[in-house]
């Protein structure tokens, strides 16, 4: 069967992709930027990739008609802290209109758990939108998901940092909320077995795990699978805002992303409809499961996708494409090169750097660089990197955005994300035995002038001092 796959450089997507090879489908998959998109070689046959935007409805004529059904994994909750909602109505409305025009027998659609009475616009946004995907011509089911337990889930990064840094925590009321946290195996398991299975034809289901947890509970159940001595006191005088601010500031989530969830996290999801884990013989596993699975992806270091490396984790309004050139006119640069003495050693130097390996030279000046950023509201260097040796274009990497990687080039390029009077850009390449690294700068206005000047002084030691590290 031929299947498309919208959100495939999202979090979800990224991982149900060989969920559906394995199963013998071929995948279209649709990228708003075909330079974010990495495919495995071995499904280099299985897998066509295609450039769609569903806020531009001009580029859904991509679509191909003969698709026997669709998964539609599109939000864009962080993309505006005041008008989300109305791009999801938007983007949910084009996808009808197109899929409408094609062979598409069933659209899938993971959704958030919708039972409360009062729902947060996030949520809203959510039921709006699977309202809108019933009015196509084709089977609909909805799967509607709570808290999703996985390495490099949001919600599962959130809990990790909160427990990781915070020994005591005063914490907003909303952690007496409950939930029903589900494993992202399970999510994924039944996202493939709904594919073109009639039994969940023109039906909505809610998905959780059999523990019925408040955040607080989650948070003290992270601490005893870490073996962590955790205190959390839970006080009534944190206002939304004020409660976004403590998660942006104690974890890598952005602002944006921190309010959309504090909305939500004053609402129970809590599933009614489970249905469906008859239906499709899915017994999902119990929080504790969930816990230490994740934990051994990370230790293993073999996490298949993370939020972190979405766009809405950054300051991103384009494409990568955009910034994939490095200009050279208007711009301050510091080159340096060195010859190397060892390919292998310094390329795997190259892809191994920031997260918790570094900076190799004056880290404490890149992490103070980090906190003044978050201070200023950017994305700071909390985000770190999902893998420790691996790389591809899209990813994030500290403050910065990987725009281009290619290892047998010996050839990597980073876009800062932090705040900045102006635009940088850092690469690494290789020419022979000689490897060449640059810092460039594109000021705007006096204040960005200024901002160079200001750290030219440091970029003597601590890309040198980088550089030598590279080598030996």
């Amino acid at each position: 069967m031929k299947i498309l796959l919208t959100g495939a450089t999202g979090y979800i997507g990224k991982r149900l992709l060989p969920i559906l090879i394995d199963q013998g489908h071929d995948i279209v998959c649709c990228v708003r930027d075909l330079n974010r998109f990495f495919v495995p070689l071995p499904y280099k046959n299985r897998v066509s990739v295609i450039e769609v935007d569903f806020l531009k409805e001009e580029t859904l004529a991509a679509i191909p008609n003969d698709i026997d059904a669709a998964y539609y994994l599109i939000h864009s909750m962080s993309s505006s802290a005041d008008n989300y909602d109305k791009l999801e109505k938007e983007s949910a409305l084009n996808f009808v209109s197109q899929i409408n025009k094609t062979q598409a027998q069933q659209v899938i659609y993971l959704s958030g758990i919708v039972n409360d009475d009062s729902l947060s616009k996030h949520l809203s946004s959510r039921k709006r939108v699977e309202e809108i995907l019933n009015t196509g011509t084709y089977a609909m089911t909805t799967l509607r998901a709570g808290i999703i337990v996985g390495s490099g889930s949001a919600s599962f990064e959130i809990i990790r940092d909160l427990v990781n840094k915070l020994p005591v925590m005063i914490t907003p009321k909303w952690l007496n909320t409950r939930c029903q946290p589900i494993a992202i195996t399970d999510v994924l398991e039944f996202l493939s077995k709904s594919l073109l299975n009639q039994v969940t034809y023109n039906q909505s289901f809610d998905i959780g795990g059999p523990d019925i947890l408040t955040y607080k509970e989650m948070l003290l159940g992270f601490a005893k699978a870490k073996n962590l001595k955790r205190w959390i006191f839970t006080v009534p005088v944190m206002t939304p805002k004020l409660s976004s601010y403590w998660l942006y500031f104690v974890t890598s989530t952005s602002y944006k992303l921190a309010s959309a969830l504090v909305s939500s996290m004053k609402v129970e999801v809590v599933c009614r409809d489970t249905r469906i884990n008859e239906l499709l013989g899915v017994t999902p596993m119990p929080y504790d499961l969930a816990l230490s699975r994740a934990l051994v992806k990370i230790e293993s270091d073999s996490v298949a996708s993370s939020w972190k490396d979405s766009l809405v984790s950054g300051r991103f309004k384009t494409n990568i494409s955009t910034y994939l050139k490095v200009p050279k006119k208007d711009c301050y640069i510091d080159r340096r090169k060195k010859e190397i003495i060892d390919r292998d050693y310094t390329v795997n130097q190259i892809w191994s750097i920031g997260g918790e390996v570094g900076w190799y030279y004056g880290d404490w000046l890149w992490d103070l660089r980090g906190f003044i950023d978050k201070l200023f509201g950017g994305v700071g260097s909390r985000r770190g990197r999902t893998n420790k040796h691996d790389i591809h274009a899209g990813d994030s990497l500290d403050f910065w955005r990987v725009l281009y990687a290619n290892k047998e080039k010996g050839k990597l390029v980073l876009f800062a994300e932090m705040k900045l009077p102006g635009e940088a850009w850092l690469e690494f390449k290789i020419i022979g035995n000689t490897l060449y690294q640059s810092a460039t700068f594109r000021p705007r206005g006096i204040w960005g002038k200024l901002y160079w000047y200001s750290v030219l002084p440091f970029h003597g030691f601590i890309f040198e001092g980088m550089l030598n590290k590279l080598i030996k």
